[in-house]
């Protein structure tokens, strides 16, 4: 077969792929209970700035924290992210929140870390190999690519006995928890964390509506029960079963009123920007163990 051809049958199986895809999700849409729309749940500017001043009529104190842009570069040398390259998609955004992240919780050698709902993420080792703390990572499976201290479970049922850690962190992983999972994982980390002990939730996805965006190709032919409060968001090509963006009334509901021996600060990233105009980290939670 000449090269044209090669050409050919390759475009036709990509069509043919992508078609497939469609069909998938045109099936599961109509299958997705009402209320839902088609499309992204939207990262803009002035519908964060519209939460931001709900949150603070709520009661909530947000404070506006910026990236010291010279300190992210002089973490990225010593991370090393090209030792990962597997760990490719939108490394500017990921590795962003892995800076953050380990500066709120202020990683460091004296710390046991448990990087929750870890999936591939390299962000582990690099932690290990940056601050010398020990760490661990947890998922409900194993991931073939990072393999070492790795914990099988369920997050909001963690397999770890009480004040275990010191720090915790989720990076753009939260979202993913379906049903009641956000909140048994709340009270977990009450109980695993040490007295002192922080966690941080790096994006904490807030919307002016409570929504729920999922791809339904990926929900092809299994069932998924939605909460019936949220809006769903029907996004082709997102890739998961499930991201949940909070308003303020069901943050509070599911996260504030069940924080237990936790103290809540919320922060909201100023010039996420100037690091790549491709980075969205916005609003990230950060909890304390109090007693």
């Amino acid at each position: 077969m000449s090269e044209i051809n090669l050409n050919l049958a390759e475009k036709f199986k990509i069509k043919l792929y992508t078609a497939k895809i469609r069909l998938k999700g045109e099936y599961s849409w109509l299958r997705l209970r009402e209320p839902k729309v088609k499309g992204q749940i939207p990262h803009d500017a002035k519908i964060q700035a519209a939460i931001k001043q709900d949150l603070e009529k709520s009661g909530y104190t947000i404070t506006d924290i910026s990236v010291d842009t010279n300190d992210y570069q002089r973490y990225m040398e010593k991370a090393n992210y090209s030792n990962y390259p597997f760990y490719a998609h939108n490394i500017v955004e990921k590795s962003l929140e892995h800076y953050l992240a380990a500066k709120l919780l202020d990683l460091s050698f004296k710390d046991i870390y448990i990087d929750v709902a870890s999936s591939s993420s390299p962000v582990a080792e690099i932690y290990r190999n940056v601050f010398s703390c020990k760490t661990y990572r947890i998922d409900l499976v194993s991931s073939k690519e990072t393999k070492s201290n790795m914990i099988i479970g369920d997050a909001g049922n963690l397999p770890l006995i009480n004040g275990s850690a010191s720090k915790m962190a989720l990076h753009c992983s939260f979202e993913h928890f379906e049903q009641d999972a956000d909140i048994r994982f709340v009270k977990e980390a009450s109980r695993v964390l040490c007295k002192g002990g922080k966690l941080c939730i790096i994006p904490l996805y807030l919307f002016n509506k409570y929504a729920i965006q999922t791809d339904p190709s990926v929900l092809f032919r299994k069932s998924l029960d939605f909460e019936d409060d949220a809006l769903l968001y029907a996004t082709l090509g997102y890739g998961n079963r499930h991201g949940r963006f909070y308003d303020v009334a069901n943050f509070t509901k599911r996260i504030r009123d069940n924080l237990g021996d936790l103290e809540l600060s919320l922060l909201f990233l100023t010039n996420e920007k100037e690091v790549n105009p491709s980075c969205y980290v916005k609003f990230i939670a950060v909890f304390e163990k109090i007693a």
